[in-house]
């Protein structure tokens, strides 16, 4: 028989909480603020937990991943490159050609305005793209 998994019964929602609980430290403080903007910036937004315990927060595509490692935190937007980010908040991943990413190290702020600005930018690429996304047919 095989065993029940707890993380299989919690919704998303609960594991990036429990995510956040758990970090106990500035890291764990940082990656709430970020939530809190991101759900201020998009009420529909839709949280999920993939890839064995990454955060991601998605609305017609994923927005961004949020992941915590030991002296940074890591915003990456998908299609960070294609956004404009006048703030200069992305300073990782630059080299990319489609992500891009925030590093927050401890006792650092990141600008809400600019922060949230960058959501809904990227909300609406999410959205202007699956507008044009061709419809599939059935044959």
């Amino acid at each position: 028989m095989k065993k029940a998994n707890p993380v299989e019964n919690r919704s998303a929602s609960a594991l990036i909480a429990g995510r956040i609980a758990e970090l106990a430290d500035w890291r764990g403080v940082a990656l709430g603020r970020m939530r809190k903007f991101i759900k201020e910036s998009d009420p529909d937004v839709v949280e999920e937990w993939k890839w064995m315990g990454t955060p991601v927060w998605s609305h017609d595509g994923i927005i961004c991943t949020g992941e915590s490692y030991k002296k940074v935190v890591k915003l990456t937007f998908a299609k960070g490159a294609s956004l404009k980010d006048p703030a200069g908040l992305f300073n990782s991943s630059l080299g990319g050609k489609v992500r891009g990413a925030i590093d927050i190290h401890e006792g650092q702020e990141v600008n809400e305005a600019a922060f949230k600005a960058l959501i809904r930018q990227a909300i609406g690429f999410n959205s202007a793209g699956r507008a044009k996304a061709p419809k599939k047919t059935k044959q």
